[in-house]
């Protein structure tokens, strides 16, 4: 569709003798000639013996300023871009770049090969190669001016397109109103933005007869400067790319090659980018009304009109484009953001200053949940069509996987979306690809606001496949920071009047409720949940789904909704190796009596803090693992252990600072005389050290444990763990080991909690310290847990410790205290859990928590006894203190002080010892509370008076709370003692979460 111009006086015909004299008188050339098509100058190929050119003719009524404006050019061009296809200037004789003859100016230029781009099938290829051109094209203009480029009136100068307005009336009655949409579309997106445009001289007339093509398929050349001007530089791109669009298929993949290439030889800019394919429809509509008006004054002339047909149906589809998404895709293709707050936004929902509030009354993060896909042939797609059947499978599958909703997934390219609103002008692609999450959960639930804002719009998209009632909201990213939008789809009408426009609205304020089939658009009831950095300029309404060829235009316009909704990312993923797949592997390679925890198999991919996520992205409060004491996977402890692990990880044989800093650092912990520090790897190698340390130092074997105990996992402890050896499997005492009642306020015979009660029971630690000396196994020490996790979390009387240790040492053994799962804070009060004893044991030995997770342990105990044991038998452990264990444990002390853990210990536990004394109040079978800090019990009972233990009912009442996200276990020589000893980033909402779910247990139970 070439530029028309008409003029009153006819186009030069010279005879072909004229042409040859011209060309001899001017040029001293000959040749054979031959005629080409042209508009309104007479243009003749010549073929002479140097070479091939073409002899332009101008017409008589063509202003010679413009030429000279023209030559100016292409010379411009040979000096900035000698290789750019464009025609070269044949000087005169006289060295002149144009003759003038018989009124006509006179031009000879280089001949450039090629046929034209107008019967050339587009490809890739040939649309870059078409952007490349142009893009070098404007950088070879650059820098360049002439008079003539100023064109006051001249129709096709797309920076005033008014003067073409008038002309509407030309045009015919079936598409005016097409046009005059265009016109007002370049008043509103262009006109208030022109001034912000570069302004350039331009060839401004790149289609697809002014364009050759080699045989390579690549635009090769770009031919007739007849319609040069002074106008914006987008200009240029905006006019070759509305002929390349011209009856495309699809407008994006033929669009984005060319906006890529040009680009890429000249950027643009945003402004630039935001009003390009305004100025595409622009140059058409100009071109229809320019075209509509000459065939009016000649209505012989058909060729005035026969070129309007594709541009009107480019026009079609451009007018039922969204021109903002038009705008973002072209940023995109020009290596733009698409959307220019777009990083902002993210940044700030990202930043600690957005704490988005949950959108339902369930916690989302920690409620039961499955991947629901509505791809073709996933699971629940026999019901498509069939919202009814569809919910009721849902419903059973909720019930079969302990959930409580399904998440429809953000980017799934879909197979559901049948309706005509899916059909797409620009392509002829369907949109397909979910733009948003869906939460499917029931109908009538409560839907929250996650963040403060204003109400854009609450309005009824009732359609077949549309949202039904939806609410948009507005929100601002920080203080001067740029706007963004969330929308809430397939509501139920209550939430009409629930909000209104103009409304503002709190974090967790109600704003709707789930509608059902009958008012969301068909469909299941759910939430279609997304995020918008550009509204597009809609309101009311906004695309859930997008094309998938233009999805990283989408993703930029319509962000991941898990920055707000913030679930677990396996949340959105199906684990092919669920539990039970697992369970037979294990069975399979692993040793049979290796327990697993809870009635429903968990499997645990990832911690945080305080919660453990399975292969679901459920979270789970984790009540229970005593190990991970500084939280799971804390970024400290993990980049001390990187840190070190890349420099250097050897054994004890060498030396190193870490390991002294660190053994300086944990004995200045202990009172004096304790300061010198072994390291181990485990908590069984810390107890089996300290058993081998007491019987080296004393010459004896004896020991005195406390029933119930548990010390590890070696030969050597099992035999003095009563936990073991007494219980189904073990083999039963031996003979050099007595076992001293464990002293149970509760359970045992002393009721009594005071002194008094612990010098009562530390009368055991003394008979059992008889026995042995009578069978002739004098005690080296007395092992002893600072407080009885396996007895059932049992805080020992006060003074029973020290009493007992006065009887050990009164018989010439050692006190060992085990703190293995009771140390380093966790009480609250103290450090370690024996300091509440008022005794300093010879020897304590220290596991689990010291390395939050990793491999460590250690042994602790005083330089007479260090000395006494070093009696020429070496001590080695191959991995104990190694540099990489020796910076985690500095890490881990780093965090206990740095982020006031054992303060917090304190103040939560104490917030839930009173949460649990509460319950146990109102529900008589909670027959005693005990513990303090992190480490605590509740032992349950029949509720009958009796000291009888609720077995059954704490094992019912774990896997039910395990069901509600709170994963606790049982403990206690009849299992019946609910054990509570979390990591100590457990705080006080973890607590709230605990109480709850135990209520409901028991409620339930």
């Amino acid at each position: 569709m070439a530029a028309l111009s008409v003029f009153d006086t006819p186009k030069p015909d010279l005879a072909e003798a004229e042409i040859a004299n011209l060309l001899q008188v001017h040029w001293g050339i000959s040749g054979v000639l031959k005629p080409l098509v042209s508009e309104r100058d007479q243009n003749i190929r010549v073929d002479a013996g140097p070479g091939q050119f073409v002899l332009k003719i101008a017409n008589r009524a063509e202003d010679t300023g413009f030429l000279a404006l023209q030559n100016a050019a292409l010379s411009h061009i040979a000096a900035t871009d000698p290789g750019l296809g464009v025609p070269h200037l044949q000087p005169t004789l006289t060295g002149a770049a144009m003759a003038h003859d018989a009124g006509h100016g006179l031009r000879l230029m280089a001949y450039l090969p090629g046929q034209l781009y107008s019967a050339v099938a587009p490809t890739p290829a040939l649309l870059t190669s078409l952007g490349t051109q142009l893009g070098r094209l404007s950088r070879a203009l650059r820098g360049f001016g002439h008079p003539g480029a100023h064109r006051p009136g001249f129709l096709w100068n797309l920076d005033d397109v008014a003067q073409i307005k008038p002309w509407l009336a030309d045009v015919h009655a079936d598409h005016q109103a097409l046009i005059a949409r265009i016109f007002d579309r370049y008043d509103v997106r262009v006109l208030p933005f022109l001034k912000q445009l570069r302004g350039a001289v331009l060839h401004q007339d790149a289609n697809d007869n002014n364009l050759l093509v080699d045989d390579s398929g690549q635009v090769s050349g770009i031919i007739d400067f007849g319609d040069m001007t002074y106008g914006r530089q987008i200009n240029e791109l905006a006019v070759g790319l509305a002929y390349a669009l011209l009856d495309c298929a699809d407008i994006y993949k033929t669009a984005a090659p060319v906006i890529t290439a040009y680009a890429a030889e000249f950027p643009i800019d945003l402004a630039e980018a935001g009003v390009l394919f305004d100025l595409v429809a622009a140059r058409l509509a100009a071109s229809v009304c320019i075209s509509s008006h000459r065939a009016k004054d000649h209505p012989g002339n058909t060729y005035l009109t026969i070129s309007q047909a594709p541009a009107l149906r480019l026009l079609d589809r451009l007018d039922r484009t969204n021109p903002a998404f038009l705008a973002a895709f072209a940023r995109h293709a020009a290596g733009l953001a698409p959307v220019p707050g777009h990083d902002a936004v993210l940044a700030w929902l990202n930043s600690p200053a957005c704490a988005p509030h949950g959108l339902f009354d369930i916690d989302l993060n920690r409620a039961g949940r499955f991947v629901l896909s509505l791809a073709k042939d996933a699971p629940g797609m026999q019901f498509a069509g069939d919202p009814v059947g569809h919910w009721a499978w849902l419903e059973s599958e909720f019930a079969s996987q302990g959930a409580q909703f399904a998440i429809g997934l953000y980017g799934e390219d879909r197979s559901v979306y049948k309706g005509d609103q899916f059909k797409t002008a620009a392509s002829p692609e369907w949109r397909s690809q979910h733009l948003g999450v869906d939460i499917f959960i029931a109908a009538g639930s409560r839907l929250h606001a996650p963040l403060p804002g204003k109400v854009l719009s609450v309005v009824d998209n009732d359609a077949p496949y549309d949202y039904g009632p939806t609410v948009i909201l507005e929100h601002q990213a920080g203080p001067g920071g740029p706007l963004f939008w969330t929308l809430y789809g397939h509501l139920a009408r209550e939430t009409l009047t629930t909000i209104a426009a103009g409304q503002q609205v709190q974090a967790g304020q109600l704003i709707g409720f789930i509608g059902s089939h009958q008012v969301n658009g068909g469909w299941s009831p759910h939430l279609h949940f997304q995020i918008m950095t550009d509204r597009l300029d809609q309101t009311g309404e906004f695309p859930g789904v997008g094309q998938p060829s233009v999805w990283p235009v989408w993703s930029k316009i319509v962000p991941d909704p898990n920055l707000i909704l913030r679930l677990a990312p396996e949340s959105y993923v199906t684990d092919p190796d669920t539990p039970d797949k697992l369970l037979t592997r294990r069975a399979r390679v692993l040793g049979p009596n290796l327990s697993i925890s809870y009635a429903n198999k968990l499997k645990m991919v990832r911690g945080k803090g305080a919660y453990l996520f399975d292969h679901t992205g459920r979270a789970y409060v984790d009540a229970v693992n005593n190990i991970a004491h500084v939280g799971h996977a804390h970024p400290h402890v993990v980049a001390a252990l990187n840190r070190q692990a890349a420099i250097l990880n050897t054994n004890t044989r060498y030396l190193h600072n870490t390991i002294l800093d660190y053994a300086e650092r944990l004995g200045a912990q202990f009172p004096a005389p304790l300061s010198v520090v072994y390291m181990v790897t485990s908590g069984s190698e810390a107890n089996e050290l300290a058993l081998r340390i007491a019987r080296t130092v004393t010459g004896r074997r004896g020991v005195v444990t406390l029933d119930w105990g548990y010390h590890g996992h070696t030969n050597a402890l099992i035999d003095i763990s009563p936990y073991k050896f007494n219980r189904k499997g073990g083999g039963g005492k031996p003979a050099e080991v007595e076992i001293a009642t464990l002293p149970d306020p509760y359970r045992g015979p002393i009721k009594d909690r005071t002194v008094a009660g612990g010098v009562a029971y530390a009368q055991s630690v003394a008979a059992q310290i008889a026995k042995l000396q009578a069978a002739g196994l004098p005690p080296a020490a007395m092992f002893a847990e600072a407080v009885s996790g396996c007895g059932g979390q049992v805080f020992y009387p006060d003074g029973y410790l020290a009493q007992a240790a006065r009887h050990i040492r009164a018989a010439g053994g050692l006190m060992i205290v085990d703190e293995v799962q009771t140390g380093f804070g966790r009480v609250g009060t103290h450090m370690w859990a024996h300091q509440l004893q008022g005794v300093v044991p010879d020897i304590v030995t220290l596991g689990k928590p010291i390395g939050n997770g990793h491999p460590m342990a250690a042994v602790i105990t005083t330089p007479e006894i260090a000395h006494a044991f070093a009696n020429g038998m070496e001590f080695f452990s191959s991995f104990g203190g190694n540099p990489v264990s020796a910076a985690v444990g500095m890490a881990v002390l780093d965090v206990i002080e740095t982020e006031g853990l054992q303060d917090r210990a304190r103040t939560t536990g104490e917030h839930l010892r009173q949460g649990l004394q509460a319950i146990a109040q109102t529900d008589a079978r909670i027959g005693d509370v005990r513990g303090m800090g992190l480490f605590f019990g509740a032992e349950l009972v029949r509720g009958d008076g009796t000291l009888d233990p609720a077995t059954e009912l704490a094992g019912a009442v774990a896997n039910h709370m395990r069901m509600n996200g709170v994963l606790m276990s049982t403990d206690g020589p009849m299992d019946n003692v609910l054990k509570i000893k979390p990591p100590m980033t457990f705080g006080l909402r973890e607590a709230d979460l605990l109480l709850a779910a135990l209520q409901a247990a028991l409620a339930d139970l």
